[in-house]
């Protein structure tokens, strides 16, 4: 029987762990479980489900051991910032907060004053009020006593991994989103640490990806039905770091070849071995997050398919039509002017998204778009045109223009969008893997354990 590599792959929306076997070059992929993922909304704040996240995970690896596999490892991948904090008993001490919390509002100003530059030139990542820093600079404020009794921090790939091992550290590319790590040395911002007033020890140890973390729990793996051992192995944890990984090689130089992760958040950037600390980056609100194999992911955050998403949950609750194919048809048709800022702090959270749109084309003097395909249409044409923006500022940093674009994710499903962003930019544009995450979440464990020498010898995905 084969090798298999379950990769867990954790979104915004959902979960699912994905099974991966490797025969002469191709690399069969199967969707094994997947489960949803749901904010909670409890008192004053937005939490995830950790406990419930928890327990579909290990359904999700029971099914796979069911399904007969020869499990060789297990990898997991989040989306970043968030974090659990545990107790020296190993006690998680509350549900993880979600990033859309709005407790974080106005900090980055109440916390650097208008000195983003000199701070941007240590951390090198986009000062946003979700990141990791002004979560705990906000607990730091409220006085809220986890911290005075925390021994450790773990960001959500590394808390799974935790409580699957018993094994506590920091993978690289996760502890990057975290605006706490100096991007030269790659290692944690000590002083930063120092002035936010944190107990250093949250900090530990920082592995890079293709480390073994530690072995399945005994327990665990009596629970799931497992008889061998099976190690734990951290990927690139941040989801896009894993996605990034698995870009298959072109004939354009990499540094000319720009990715696009299309999901919830677009991310859109280039790989590079030194990060980019300038000002003008800054400025145009780049971040250099940490890739697989020490490279770094420099890139923008932009509102990806967030607003669509909030759209078709909307008008399915009322009970009107949202089928992906039906909007995108109507979106194909339709003809309208109207551009939003999709990172505008308006479609951030709001309690309507349509009225969000409406609101914001009326105070631009634009028309309002009326019909599921005028709407549609707007918000597809006008993530092209930011993806355009973004492309003409990589232009400006880096030495050679970018010549190719390739996106990855469920988002490089969406024809219409691809089109758009082809026909915005005016280079070649490819579309695929769209299980990118789960591919370079299965390479980084396949090297690890051996099988294979790089990701450059898997020519097929199946």
């Amino acid at each position: 029987m084969m090798n298999t590599y379950l990769a867990v792959d954790f979104g915004g929306g959902s979960g699912r762990v994905m099974a991966g076997s490797i025969c002469q070059g191709t690399l069969k992929l199967e969707e094994v479980y997947r489960f949803p993922n749901r904010q909670v909304r409890m008192g004053n704040h937005v939490y995830w489900d950790f406990l419930a996240l928890f327990d579909e995970m290990k359904n999700g690896l029971r099914q796979a051991v069911r399904k007969g596999y020869h499990i060789r490892s297990i990898g997991i991948d989040t989306w970043g910032v968030d974090f659990g904090l545990i107790d020296r008993n190993g006690n998680l001490l509350g549900n993880p907060v979600c990033y859309r919390d709005p407790r974080t509002d106005g900090l980055p100003e109440e916390f650097f004053g208008d000195n983003f530059v000199r701070h941007y030139s240590e951390a090198g990542i986009q000062v946003m009020s979700i990141n990791t820093l002004f979560q705990l600079y906000s607990m730091k404020k409220s006085g809220d006593t986890q911290l005075e009794v925390a021994d450790r921090l773990l960001f959500m790939p590394d808390l799974f991994s935790y409580f699957l091992t018993g094994v506590a550290n920091n993978e690289y590319c996760i502890a990057s989103t975290s605006e706490l790590l100096d991007a030269r040395s790659r290692t944690w911002n000590q002083p930063l640490i120092h002035r936010l007033g944190v107990p250093a020890h949250l900090f530990g140890d920082i592995v890079m990806p293709g480390t073994v973390r530690g072995k399945l729990k005994r327990e665990i793996a009596e629970e799931i039905g497992l008889t061998d051992e099976v190690d734990v192995i951290a990927v690139g944890s941040h989801d896009t770091a894993s996605a990034v990984y698995a870009i298959p090689s072109t004939q354009v130089d990499k540094s000319r070849c720009a990715f696009l992760s299309s999901g919830t958040w677009s991310l859109l950037g280039v790989e590079l071995d030194e990060p980019i600390l300038t000002e003008e980056a800054c400025r145009a609100g780049f971040t250099n997050e940490g890739g697989v194999g020490g490279k770094i992911r420099f890139l923008q955050n932009i509102t990806g398919l967030w607003i669509l998403q909030r759209l078709m949950a909307q008008w399915k609750e009322r009970g009107e039509r949202c089928e992906y194919d039906f909007l995108l048809s109507a979106a194909e048709s339709a003809d309208t002017p109207s551009v939003i800022d999709v990172d505008d702090k308006i479609f951030q959270n709001p309690v309507d998204m349509e009225d969000a749109i409406a609101e914001y084309c009326e105070a631009h003097g634009q028309p309002i778009p009326e019909t599921y395909g005028e709407v549609v249409r707007c918000v597809l044409q006008s993530l092209a045109l930011r993806y355009k923006q973004g492309i003409d500022q990589l232009n400006r940093l880096l030495p050679a223009p970018i010549e190719q674009l390739n996106i990855i994710g469920g988002g490089c499903r969406n024809s219409l969008l691809n089109r758009l962003t082809a026909e915005a930019l005016g280079i070649p544009v490819y579309a695929g893997p769209v299980e990118a995450t789960a591919i370079g979440n299965i390479l980084v464990q396949a090297i690890a354990k051996g099988e294979i020498g790089s990701r450059e010898e898997i020519k097929e995905f199946i």
